[in-house]
Protein backbone atom coordinates (compact mmCIF):
# COMPACT_ATOMS: atom_id res chain seq x y z
CA UNK A 1 0.00 0.00 0.00
CA UNK A 2 1.09 3.30 -0.99
CA UNK A 3 1.75 5.34 2.37
CA UNK A 4 2.29 9.64 1.39
CA UNK A 5 2.77 11.15 5.04
CA UNK A 6 2.61 14.97 5.34
CA UNK A 7 4.58 16.84 8.03
CA UNK A 8 5.31 20.64 9.07
CA UNK A 9 1.83 22.30 9.43
CA UNK A 10 1.63 24.81 11.66
CA UNK A 11 -0.01 28.35 12.79
CA UNK A 12 1.80 31.07 11.94
CA UNK A 13 1.49 34.46 11.40
CA UNK A 14 1.15 36.73 8.22
CA UNK A 15 4.46 37.30 6.30
CA UNK A 16 6.29 33.81 8.22
CA UNK A 17 6.95 30.90 6.91
CA UNK A 18 6.84 27.36 6.78
CA UNK A 19 7.90 24.19 4.96
CA UNK A 20 5.91 21.27 4.44
CA UNK A 21 7.69 17.92 3.80
CA UNK A 22 6.01 14.83 2.19
CA UNK A 23 7.31 11.67 2.66
CA UNK A 24 6.26 8.69 0.36
CA UNK A 25 6.72 4.72 0.96
CA UNK A 26 6.26 1.80 -1.07
CA UNK A 27 6.32 3.80 -4.69
CA UNK A 28 8.73 4.25 -7.36
CA UNK A 29 9.28 7.68 -5.86
CA UNK A 30 11.35 9.17 -8.53
CA UNK A 31 9.06 8.81 -11.31
CA UNK A 32 5.82 10.16 -9.83
CA UNK A 33 4.86 14.09 -10.42
CA UNK A 34 4.73 14.86 -6.67
CA UNK A 35 2.32 17.72 -6.29
CA UNK A 36 0.95 19.79 -2.88
CA UNK A 37 -2.65 20.78 -3.25
CA UNK A 38 -4.55 22.68 -0.68
CA UNK A 39 -8.04 23.05 0.55
CA UNK A 40 -9.57 26.10 2.44
CA UNK A 41 -12.78 25.43 4.54
CA UNK A 42 -16.68 25.61 2.43
CA UNK A 43 -13.40 25.52 -1.03
CA UNK A 44 -12.61 23.15 -3.67
CA UNK A 45 -9.15 21.32 -3.29
CA UNK A 46 -6.97 22.74 -5.53
CA UNK A 47 -3.06 22.08 -7.00
CA UNK A 48 -0.83 24.72 -5.18
CA UNK A 49 2.14 23.43 -7.35
CA UNK A 50 4.12 19.80 -9.18
CA UNK A 51 6.86 18.66 -9.59
CA UNK A 52 7.43 16.76 -12.41
CA UNK A 53 10.01 13.48 -12.47
CA UNK A 54 12.64 15.93 -14.45
CA UNK A 55 12.51 18.27 -11.78
CA UNK A 56 9.76 20.90 -14.24
CA UNK A 57 7.73 22.95 -11.55
CA UNK A 58 4.49 24.35 -11.92
CA UNK A 59 2.95 26.83 -9.75
CA UNK A 60 -0.17 28.32 -8.94
CA UNK A 61 -0.40 32.11 -9.61
CA UNK A 62 -1.71 32.76 -6.29
CA UNK A 63 1.72 31.32 -4.65
CA UNK A 64 3.94 31.84 -7.65
CA UNK A 65 7.37 33.66 -6.13
CA UNK A 66 6.35 33.19 -2.71
CA UNK A 67 5.85 29.06 -2.44
CA UNK A 68 9.20 26.57 -3.60
CA UNK A 69 8.35 23.13 -4.51
CA UNK A 70 11.74 20.36 -4.43
CA UNK A 71 11.89 16.65 -4.12
CA UNK A 72 15.18 14.80 -2.69
CA UNK A 73 14.19 11.13 -4.86
CA UNK A 74 16.82 9.62 -2.82
CA UNK A 75 15.01 10.31 0.62
CA UNK A 76 11.65 9.92 -1.69
CA UNK A 77 10.77 13.47 -0.17
CA UNK A 78 9.23 16.23 -1.34
CA UNK A 79 9.07 19.97 0.28
CA UNK A 80 7.02 22.95 -0.02
CA UNK A 81 8.99 25.46 1.35
CA UNK A 82 6.31 28.89 1.89
CA UNK A 83 7.28 32.33 2.49
CA UNK A 84 5.51 35.42 2.85
CA UNK A 85 2.19 33.64 4.42
CA UNK A 86 -1.01 35.50 3.97
CA UNK A 87 -4.57 34.38 5.97
CA UNK A 88 -5.60 33.58 2.40
CA UNK A 89 -3.00 30.64 2.48
CA UNK A 90 -4.72 28.83 5.66
CA UNK A 91 -5.95 25.26 4.47
CA UNK A 92 -5.27 21.68 4.79
CA UNK A 93 -2.14 20.65 2.36
CA UNK A 94 -2.17 17.07 0.93
CA UNK A 95 0.17 15.76 -0.83
CA UNK A 96 -0.04 14.32 -3.91
CA UNK A 97 2.14 11.29 -6.43
CA UNK A 98 0.63 11.18 -10.11
CA UNK A 99 1.65 8.43 -12.42
CA UNK A 100 -0.70 6.14 -13.93
CA UNK A 101 -2.01 5.96 -10.92
CA UNK A 102 -3.08 8.75 -7.87
CA UNK A 103 -2.08 9.15 -4.32
CA UNK A 104 -2.82 11.37 -1.70
CA UNK A 105 -2.07 12.22 2.18
CA UNK A 106 -3.93 12.76 4.92
CA UNK A 107 -3.04 16.52 4.69
CA UNK A 108 -1.16 18.89 7.28
CA UNK A 109 -3.00 22.16 7.85
CA UNK A 110 -1.71 25.40 8.31
CA UNK A 111 -3.07 28.31 8.94
CA UNK A 112 -1.90 31.37 8.93
CA UNK A 113 -3.16 34.37 11.25
CA UNK A 114 -2.26 36.62 13.55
Amino acid sequence: QVQLVESGGDLVQPGGSLRLSCAGSRLEFRLYVMGWYRQAPGKQRELVADITSSSSTNYADSVKGRFTISRDDAKNRVYLQMNSLEPEDTAVYYCNARLLESYWGQGTQVIVSS
